[in-house]
């Protein structure tokens, strides 16, 4: 389906809206790179948004943006109807944003992690605790809340990673690659939660390399290319669409009737 362009006023019954959002980035001797050109799309609550394309679409710039973490060129975007241009700060506290190369302190154990993020929050101590003690069961981390963060695998400081976006219990979810480079039972937990957070009412867009994933989880998907908004909709509305069975072939088809107009060809999922 075509994108949707949102009204140019907030709608108080979306969670996440983008308004024409376009980022260019300016490089050395007046050269410019355009990573996302004309964006718009909402999200409502309790649904999942999964944001599709290849490396270099433009998915992680888009995400960046809505988590108030690069400023746009131009357009805005509202969470939870509070615009982020005006905002940031009240934003950024209805935000859970993760991102693949999100670091953590070494030295602290997922305990003190979660501790220390809960009190940038203004959370009160026990607050605090019985968060983490929900987050810890929540993604099956009670072997490990009491090691330091260097000692940890790939897979449990993901894990970490969630819990740290969680603790403030935000109604807006934005995850960039959460499974990227964990085995299948962590990347299974994950997946699981997300689940689980669409089913607690919460807000969820997140971009991802694997369809499969996006298949079981999404209600609507983006697909981005070059940092345009190709098309979105239903899964079933995108196969209708493109005569496709699943969404590899649904993308390819859309880039390569693009590439048509523009000499371009098809790129590599």
């Amino acid at each position: 389906m075509t994108p949707q362009t949102p009204d140019t006023e907030t709608d108080p019954s979306y969670m996440i809206e983008a308004h024409h959002l376009r980022k260019v980035f300016r490089l050395p001797r007046g050269r410019h790179v355009e990573a996302v050109r004309d964006v718009s799309l909402h999200v409502e609550p309790g649904e999942i948004y999964g944001l599709l394309g290849p490396n270099g679409a433009g998915k992680t710039t888009f995400l960046r943006m809505l988590g108030t973490i690069i400023t746009p060129t131009s357009g805005y975007c509202t969470i939870d109807g509070i615009r982020t241009d005006v905002e940031p700060g009240k934003a950024r506290g209805r935000i859970g944003f993760l991102s693949g190369n999100t670091k953590l302190y070494g030295r602290l154990t997922p305990t003190e992690i979660l501790q220390y993020f809960g009190r940038l929050y203004g959370m009160s101590p026990s607050l605090i605790a019985e968060r983490t003690d929900e987050l810890a069961e929540l993604l099956d981390m009670n072997t490990f809340m009491s090691r330091r963060c260097n000692a940890l695998s790939t897979g449990q400081l993901q894990k970490v990673s969630i819990a740290r976006v969680l603790v403030h219990d935000p109604p807006v979810l934005i995850l960039d690659e959460p499974t990227l480079g964990l085995d299948i039972m962590t990347s299974r937990t994950i997946l699981d939660f997300i689940a689980s957070a669409k089913d607690r009412g919460r807000s969820i867009i997140f971009s991802t390399h694997y369809m499969t994933e996006a298949e079981l989880l999404c209600d609507r998907i983006g697909l981005i290319h070059q940092g345009e908004l190709l098309a979105e909709g239903s899964m079933s509305a995108l196969y209708e669409e493109t005569g496709a069975t699943n969404l590899k072939d649904a993308f390819l088809h859309m880039v390569d009737e693009r590439g048509a107009v523009n000499g371009e060809k098809a790129p590599v999922l």
